[in-house]
């Protein structure tokens, strides 16, 4: 870290613009500080799930996660930059492979729910699906890392699964969807 935070406020965002870790200054608005944003959201979320009664295995997971996260946002940070490797989204999925194997098959779709700590790996999912979705739009015009992507679109089925798994590890299951419950 080249320069080390020693006064929080700066004021050289007061015009609607930020600094980026090249030194290039974008809007606010543009669609790299929201990928960025979500990115800080997710890892924020994932923060508040450690918070939580969580397995050993499970919590070493979701803290390296955090690691993977703050890599992607320093990526995201500094245009043209590759900080994650093609292992990290392969680490995920042999995660996934390790989780999904303790799970029934899906017959029904599930609803966001059950124990607290599913409930909110359920919500950190569709944070981190919109996280990809404005990663993907942003490298539709600029650079992004395909690992970047990649890791994404990993985690949020990573995160599905470990919903699913932590309502079975708190003894109960998937909360499943009634159509037409209702009508």
């Amino acid at each position: 870290m080249g320069h080390r935070l020693s006064k929080i406020y700066t004021r050289t965002g007061d015009a609607g613009t930020t600094g980026l870790g090249d030194g290039s200054r974008t809007a606010k608005n543009s669609a790299r500080i929201a990928a960025m944003g979500d990115v800080d959201e997710l890892n924020s979320l994932i923060g508040v799930i450690l918070c939580e009664e969580l397995p050993a295995d499970v919590r070493e997971l979701f803290t390296g996660i955090q690691h993977d996260l703050f890599d992607l946002g320093g990526e995201l940070c500094i245009p043209g930059s590759a900080l994650l490797k093609a292992t990290q989204p392969a680490r995920l999925e042999a995660a996934i492979d390790h989780y999904n194997a303790d799970l029934g098959p899906l017959k029904e779709f599930i609803l966001p729910g059950g124990s607290r700590a599913a409930a909110l790996a359920h919500l950190a999912r569709t944070v981190c699906r919109r996280a990809e979705r404005v990663t993907v739009a942003l490298a539709a015009d600029e650079a992004v890392s395909d690992a970047g992507r990649q890791y994404l679109n990993r985690l949020s089925d990573l995160l599905f699964v470990l919903g699913r798994w932590l309502n079975k590890a708190a003894g109960g299951g998937d909360v499943l969807w009634q159509k037409g419950r209702n009508a």
